[in-house]
């Protein structure tokens, strides 16, 4: 039996997804390109958008707010053709995903600027970086953010993180991307926190 979910339509969300058993489920460029075409088919059906987003090999983190469509049903659509791609693509039998998506309110404009950074750091926040720069990891938003001459996808609203940042920082994409890459935030506060 299913949990009932009760969500708020006028907040966003942190969302996690992750690979079954942490198994790579993202590992190529063409895995990756697959997510976002699954995410750009979603965003057209059910119209949702997103502040920031990362792509890691076995799992993905969402910053996320609908717009009339429910989370979970969203999150079903996007997941369920993912995984019909990658069973196709790799002859897989049996379920990728660990279990249904995590999600979590997210109530406060710091709280929006906290779980941003954290999830456009989680290439260089791992054991072993897989990039230097953030600007140089193609899985995320971030890189929407630091060149405003790069095409965003449709879903990615890049105009309002900005908005949230606390003085002294200007209200720009290239402060919220100083802001990125100052002191890291730490996943421990981020778990104890309300968002």
């Amino acid at each position: 039996m299913t949990r009932k979910r009760n969500l708020n339509p006028d907040s966003y969300y942190h969302v996690i997804m992750r690979g079954n058993n942490r198994q790579p489920i993202f590992g190529t460029h063409r895995d990756m390109l697959e997510l976002m075409r699954i995410f750009q088919h979603a965003h057209d059906r059910y119209p949702f958008h997103l502040l920031a987003y990362c792509f890691m090999t076995n799992h993905y983190h969402l910053l996320m707010k609908t717009e009339s469509v429910p989370l979970g049903k969203i999150m079903g659509h996007i997941n369920r053709r993912y995984t019909a791609s990658f069973s196709k693509r790799y002859n897989h039998v049996g379920r990728i995903y660990q279990r249904r998506y995590f999600s979590k309110e997210v109530k406060s404009y710091p709280g929006l600027l906290a779980v941003s950074k954290y999830i456009h750091r989680n290439p260089i926040n791992t054991k072993q970086p897989l990039v230097n720069r953030l600007e140089w990891y193609p899985y995320s938003s971030y890189p929407f953010y630091f060149d405003e001459s790069k095409k965003a996808p449709r879903f990615l609203k890049v105009d309002i993180l900005k908005e949230y940042l606390p003085h002294p920082l200007e209200k720009t994409n290239a402060e919220y991307c100083s802001f990125c890459n100052m002191v890291p935030v730490q996943q421990t506060i981020l778990k104890e926190s309300k968002y």
